[in-house]
């Protein structure tokens, strides 16, 4: 039986709760990114060019630290990993997240929350932060989240 982990990092529970959505359709183990030094309101306001976030966005070589690590990865062959689109992209954490593990042959499904951005610049730069990955493509799932996984258990 292929063992199958939801990853993902949520700064406003928007995307944990799609995170929990699709762990339950597809029988994943969960796993929560957490950053270190957890975000405030105010380190989240992307209108404040010197919020926490932005700076962050604005330096491609940024990588908040994580809490803890995923016991056993190896034991994964599918992950599902998911994240609220920064800036059009994954957040830096997602990338420190992405540089922590050898992902090589493992088949990664990446989705996203957004207000509005497409998630095609994200995996994008998914592909370029963990090319060994088997990427496939991935959507925007602000609602439903557990319909789309179950259409692509489906096939």
């Amino acid at each position: 039986m292929t063992k199958i982990l939801v990853a993902y990092f949520s700064a406003s529970g928007t995307t944990a709760h799609a995170a929990q959505e699709i762990a339950t359709v597809v029988g994943a183990d969960m796993y929560a990114i957490l950053p270190t030094q957890p975000y405030t309101t105010a380190d989240l306001n992307w209108t404040n060019k010197h919020s926490r976030s932005s700076r962050e966005m604005n330096d491609p070589a940024s990588r908040p630290e994580i809490v803890g690590k995923v016991e056993n990865i190896d034991q994964y062959a599918v992950i599902w990993l998911g994240f609220p689109l920064w800036w059009g992209v994954e957040p830096r954490i997602v990338d420190t997240f992405l540089e922590s593990y050898d992902f090589s042959g493992k088949v990664m499904i990446p989705f996203a929350t957004s207000g509005g951005s497409d998630i095609s610049n994200a995996i994008r730069s998914l592909q370029v932060h963990c090319p060994q990955a088997n990427w496939q493509s991935g959507k925007v799932v602000n609602s439903k989240a557990g319909l789309w996984a179950e259409s692509l258990l489906r096939g």
